[in-house]
């Protein structure tokens, strides 16, 4: 199956480069190109992408704010932010708007490849860990409003599903909390799987975002 890739960055030069490394694959193709998030909304009316590549600083609309845009429609395909700086707040804010996790543009083509391949399943690619380490800096920008809608939205899962939402916040793998919990892996994955569908949540990344946004994992790491 053919993983049909969009490339959304000002800069035509790295859009280039992008597509002659994936041009590469037999399993991916370059379907459509945008300069910036007006261009990059408009021509996804009328193709069908799989996985998009955006940038976070582009003009007429910047990348955070058209994942956001993207990312209202379930169907959506899924997005992959490239920054410049790790830890930076615009990829903060791009996981908060929906995105399945963050890369460096510098980052070595066989890991972008993975990345792709990754988002495309349905997993995020962005380490729950690193996701911490991001949320840690920036959970002080958190809204306050809103909050305790979001709050409620936890009275939804179990007492083993809260464990495990705790746990994945905590950057802990699948395994991980299997040992933790003694629980199979397999388990933990239906428990995962579950707390998705059940918080409306599109991958584990968001998961740590919703942790943090319900105070049930402070920052630091630590249970709320």
């Amino acid at each position: 199956m053919t993983i049909r890739v969009m490339l959304v960055d000002d800069q035509v030069l790295l859009r280039t480069g992008f597509r002659m490394v994936l041009a590469a694959q037999p399993d991916m193709e370059v379907v459509a190109e945008a300069g910036d998030g007006v261009e990059a909304l408009q021509v996804l009316r009328s193709t069908s992408v799989d996985v998009v590549l955006m940038d976070v600083r582009m003009p007429k609309l910047d990348g955070v704010e058209t994942t956001s845009r993207i990312c209202v429609d379930p169907e959506a395909p899924k997005v992959l932010i490239l920054t410049t700086f790790d830890l930076d707040e615009y990829a903060f804010s791009a996981l908060k708007a929906g995105a399945s996790g963050f890369m460096l543009k510098d980052v070595p083509p066989g890991e972008l490849l993975a990345a792709i391949r990754s988002v495309h399943s349905g997993d995020a690619v962005v380490a729950p860990s690193t996701t911490r380490r991001l949320l840690d800096r920036f959970a002080p920008m958190l809204p306050t409003t809103g909050q305790e809608p979001r709050h409620k939205e936890l009275q939804r899962l179990t007492e083993r599903e809260r464990e495990v939402m705790v746990l994945v916040a905590q950057g802990l793998s699948n395994g991980e909390i299997a040992a933790r919990l003694v629980l199979s892996e397999a388990t933990v994955k239906t428990h995962v799987g579950r707390i998705l569908t059940k918080l409306g949540l599109r991958d584990r990344v968001q998961v740590v975002v919703l942790a943090y946004e319900t105070g049930l994992v402070r920052a630091g790491g630590g249970q709320g």
